[in-house]
């Protein structure tokens, strides 16, 4: 399957990248690498997250502090957003 990130999530990511960034690069680039080895693994094995809590979604943790949302049709796997896990979701 091809992974696809939708502009809301690479925009999720963009925003994560930044605010770690702002104090430590080092850091901003492993958890990227993190987000980027996700995905990979979500082309080989869309199914490896767990059921999401939105509807035909799911969720699979790529760090700790960070939830990636998906979901998954014929081809494609569809990053949807990439979420703090402190942070509420699904958004009310």
């Amino acid at each position: 399957m091809i992974v696809v990130w939708t502009p809301e999530a690479e925009q999720d990511r963009a925003d994560i990248w930044d605010y770690i960034a702002a104090d430590n690069s080092g850091a901003a680039v492993r958890i990227d690498e993190l987000f980027s080895a996700a995905a990979a693994r979500l082309a080989a094995h869309p199914k490896m997250g767990k059921p999401g809590k939105i509807s035909g979604t799911r969720e699979l943790i790529p760090h700790e502090s960070c939830r990636l949302v998906y979901e998954i049709d014929e081809t494609t796997v569809w990053v949807l957003a990439l979420v703090h896990t402190a942070r509420q979701w699904p958004p009310v």
